[in-house]
């Protein structure tokens, strides 16, 4: 897929999005009787994303990261053994690659697979232009990598994650960064994007800052509704500090995302011929 910042270097570009046909068929009966309501639309957004986008046809698959991307490999399991036989499996991180491995799919790396089919990801909040904030679990990083790779990049999350703009539940934007830059990068976050309160993630299970499967700090930064409101224009800026490894913010990348609602339906959001068109899938 085209990188994200093109329309934005060249603002007269003619944008090239790729059409995604809008599911019209739920996804087939699951079993839902020992999982809460959130876990139960967290499987339903999964199963139909697989259901519409994880055909034969794709052999380059990749597994991003978060508390839905276990439903997604169930499903793809589900699929048949005759049929992954055939597909390398590419993991945005230590999760994904566990999963893979543990459901014997053939696990592969974005080094011999630098392009990729469909990568199917979670995310912490997608908005009505189907942006996105990425990164609660520290894998950003890997998971934007894998997102620019494909050809089609699809996102799964409950309905709680199915916003207007981003920032509205989500607390701040991950910030990946160098260790050794991290007190310039949070001054300069401070001082001069706007973000007052941002700060250093610390780890739950250990003493001392949470630390990236690359090695890296992570930094939570809150910005106001209406720095929000252009998450291409904030993200360049963060991006632009020296230290600064990536951002959480997925921007003009994704064409699809799946929410599971609380009723058993599944919200559907694709980018088709320029627009984001939204549609709901009944349940069966």
């Amino acid at each position: 897929m085209p990188l994200p910042y093109v329309d934005e270097i060249l603002p007269n570009a003619i944008p090239r999005p790729v059409p995604m046909p809008v599911p019209t068929v739920p996804a087939a009966p699951i079993t839902t009787a020992k999982l809460s309501v959130i876990e139960q639309s967290k499987r339903l957004a999964a199963y139909t994303a697989v259901d519409q986008h994880i055909l034969p046809k794709h052999k380059v698959i990749g597994i991003g990261s978060g508390s839905t991307v276990p439903y997604v490999v169930e499903r793809i399991v589900q699929q048949g053994e005759e049929l992954n036989k055939g597909r390398v499996f590419v993991p945005t991180g230590f999760q994904s690659k566990e999963l893979i491995v543990e459901s014997k799919l053939s696990l592969g790396d974005v080094d011999q697979f630098p392009t990729i089919d469909v990568t199917i990801d979670g995310a912490d909040e997608v908005d009505s232009e189907l942006n996105c904030i990425k990164g609660g679990g520290a894998c950003h990083l890997r998971e934007k990598v894998l997102a620019e790779a494909a050809e089609t990049f699809v996102l799964v999350a409950d309905y709680r994650k199915n916003v207007q703009y981003l920032g509205t539940n989500f607390p701040g934007v991950p910030i990946e960064v160098v260790p050794f830059a991290y007190a310039k990068v949070l001054q300069n976050l401070h001082h001069r994007l706007g973000s007052p309160k941002a700060t250093l993630r610390m780890a739950k299970a250990k003493a001392g800052p949470v630390v990236s499967d690359n090695g890296n700090f992570i930094i939570d930064a809150p910005f106001s509704l209406e720095a929000m409101k252009d998450p291409f224009m904030l993200m360049a800026r963060i991006k632009m500090l020296t230290g600064v490894v990536e951002v959480g913010l997925f921007c003009h990348m994704a064409q699809a995302a799946y929410f599971g609602n609380q009723d058993g339906s599944v919200t559907v959001k694709s980018r088709l011929e320029g627009e984001v068109i939204e549609e709901t899938i009944s349940p069966a």
